[in-house]
């Protein structure tokens, strides 16, 4: 009795185990992670992804439904009930309002599924009948993403590095206060909280002040998007000048403990539960942004996505992934906000875009995984114009400001023939562009008389292609 109570439980396990490995291996979906840093417009490519999936007029760089194989698009529950669904609905009404208004950006991580079914090519279309592709877009700030790197680092070193980082001169500025009081702290002295919340809390200041200069490296990213961890020792930490004497009641071992808490509590599990489960990625980058911001912003942002590619796991797609693990093996890097530039100039800004991750991109070519970058518009917002200054014919762009409501025009400026233009003075540390100046700006969301093609965009369809257009054939 025992013995076949025994074999039962054996089998009955074995066989649930095969039936999950069957439907990891069978399932027809693709889980395409969406992220990007801040200013990147993640809320809006989504949203704009989503309404040109379903509807589908203004998509012809999309094959399967250039070639009207996707009889039909539908939003599903999401298969996972423990994260919260993207908003879709709620962003695409504030897109499409009688006062359009950009939606709120992304402060923490969700989901949403779309399935779409598709008629099979080839050999297969008088054989099989149309299948169900599901397409899993995980949302999540690119802040989270720069934590990742934490995982391999000790306490010791991160504060090193931490420090180095905020006397540099592009940081150095938004770092005063919380230098200054750092300097004036022994880390071997015993804990005391509010000396920690102190410490922690300017260095929180200086990691906001920095994005908000544009800068892009702002890593522990949980700092500025707390959530329900705010106040807790997990996040009451900072860099510290490592004392000599570092007994277990010092600032400096509690700090340590805590800086271990985080990766175990925040990193850890946001790395094992989504980010090891993707298979696209799209890496959305603000690059005309940055360069706005000057050379120090754009080798911030260089090394930003250095650091985010380094924490892929690129490589060729397997049948074994269940068994495995899953590999990324398309990565898009999107330079968005292409409407801002009239498009002779469209060219230019992808080649700046992927001149910011070639060292990066050839590690993941390297790997098998296949990547490419592209300069997109989710939403476009601007139309293009030609007027005459000065007796010399200039190519802009016209909007509504977002500050004031009033249409503008604006040339922001030649971007180089060659990267290299922007990024050499960048890596040199250079404060400033000596040839010209680059201006960026806001604008509104357009008025539109209808949705029933889609959203307006720039090469939207090209990204999606990349994408998952492989797994619509």
């Amino acid at each position: 009795m025992d013995f076949d109570r025994l074999t039962g439980g054996l089998f009955r396990r074995v066989g649930e185990a095969l039936d999950g490995l069957g439907s990891g291996l069978f399932e027809n979906s693709v889980r395409l992670g969406v992220t990007g840093l801040s200013r990147a417009g993640k809320t809006v490519f989504i949203t704009s992804l989503v309404a040109n999936l379903l509807e589908r007029g203004r998509m012809p760089q999309l094959r399967a439904a250039a070639e009207g194989r996707i009889q039909a698009a539908y939003l599903q529950p999401q298969p996972d009930h423990t994260i919260p669904r993207f908003a879709y609905e709620d962003h695409l009404a504030a897109l499409t309002a009688a006062e359009p208004h950009w939606p709120e950006s992304t402060r923490s991580i969700s989901t949403l599924r779309l399935s779409m079914r598709v008629a099979p090519t080839g050999l297969l279309t008088g054989w099989s009948g149309p299948r169900v592709v599901h397409l899993d877009i995980v949302d999540y700030p690119g802040e989270w993403l720069l934590d990742l790197p934490l995982m391999n680092q000790e306490f010791r070193d991160w504060s090193r590095d931490a420090i180095a980082a905020a006397r540099a001169p592009a940081r150095a500025p938004h770092a005063g206060a919380f230098l200054a009081l750092l300097d004036a702290t022994d880390a071997s002295r015993p804990l005391d909280e509010p000396t920690a919340r102190t410490l922690a809390g300017a260095f929180t200041a200086y990691l906001a002040a920095a994005r908000a200069a544009g800068l892009s490296s702002v890593a522990p990213g949980r700092f500025l998007m707390p959530g329900d961890l705010e106040g807790s020792p997990a996040l009451t930490f900072s860099p510290l000048v490592r004392p000599e004497v570092r007994d277990a009641t010092s600032l400096w071992r509690a700090f340590d403990r805590r800086f271990a808490a985080y990766k175990r509590v925040v990193i850890d599990p946001f790395f094992r539960n989504h980010f090891a489960r993707l298979d696209r990625q799209v890496v959305l980058m603000d690059a005309l942004g940055a360069i706005h911001d000057g050379p120090r912003a754009v080798e911030d942002l260089r090394s930003a996505m250095a650091e985010i590619l380094a924490c892929f796991r690129p490589g060729e797609r397997s049948w074994l992934a269940p068994i495995l693990g899953r590999r990324i093996d398309r990565i898009l890097f999107a330079a968005t906000k292409a409407d801002h530039l009239h498009h002779a100039q469209h060219g230019r800004l992808a080649a700046v875009a992927e001149a910011l991750v070639k060292d990066a991109r050839a590690r993941a070519l390297f790997s098998g995984a296949e990547t490419r970058a592209l300069s997109i518009a989710s939403l476009r917002a601007t139309v293009e114009d030609t007027v005459t200054r000065n007796g010399r014919a200039v190519d802009v762009v016209r909007g509504r400001s977002l500050d004031t409501g009033e249409e503008v025009a604006l040339f922001p400026g030649d971007l180089p023939d060659d990267p290299a233009a922007i990024l050499a003075p960048a890596r040199h540390g250079s404060a400033d562009w000596t040839d010209t100046a680059y201006r960026v700006t806001r604008f509104a969301p357009p008025k539109l008389l209808g949705t029933g093609e889609g959203l307006p965009h720039i090469r939207l369809d090209r990204a999606a292609e990349f994408l998952i257009g492989d797994r619509l054939a």
